[in-house]
């Protein structure tokens, strides 16, 4: 009887919530009339730093959490900081449909609150997670 992978599944299943969190996030920037203002306003933000938390998580299945929860951070707020650099050649590329999904337009203080939210819910619900061994 053949044991599936314990760190290709872990892989699979950070991959997968990738992908539902970027739907939910993606939906909540293009849907956001329908929603109540607070959440139109801060959860796409929150949930970008979430699929990055995932991402990270996929990418290095064994680091501890405490390591992926730092890394997408350092990510996330590295990604915002660079939006105050606004020249031309980057401002183009912020301009494309990804550009502006993976890089932003303009710094915002809210964002950093906003990306500790995610990745902090990241955190909680890896840790949650039975079949996790890592420590916070």
């Amino acid at each position: 009887m053949n044991v599936p992978d314990s760190k290709n599944s872990r892989r699979a299943s950070r991959i997968f919530f990738a992908l539902v969190v970027l739907i939910f996030g993606y939906s909540s920037r293009k849907f956001g009339a329908f929603l109540p203002p607070f959440l139109a306003e801060y959860a796409p933000d929150a949930l970008w730093a979430l699929m990055a938390f995932f991402l990270i998580a996929a990418a290095k299945p064994q680091w501890t959490l405490k390591r992926i929860g730092i890394a997408a951070l350092l990510f996330a707020y590295t990604i915002e900081i660079s939006q105050i650099y606004q020249a031309p050649w980057i401002n183009a590329v912020r301009d494309t449909k990804i550009g502006a999904l993976v890089l932003g337009h303009g710094f915002l203080w809210s964002d950093l609150i906003c990306y500790a939210v995610g990745i902090g819910c990241g955190v909680i619900l890896e840790s949650l997670d039975s079949g996790e061994q890592k420590t916070v």
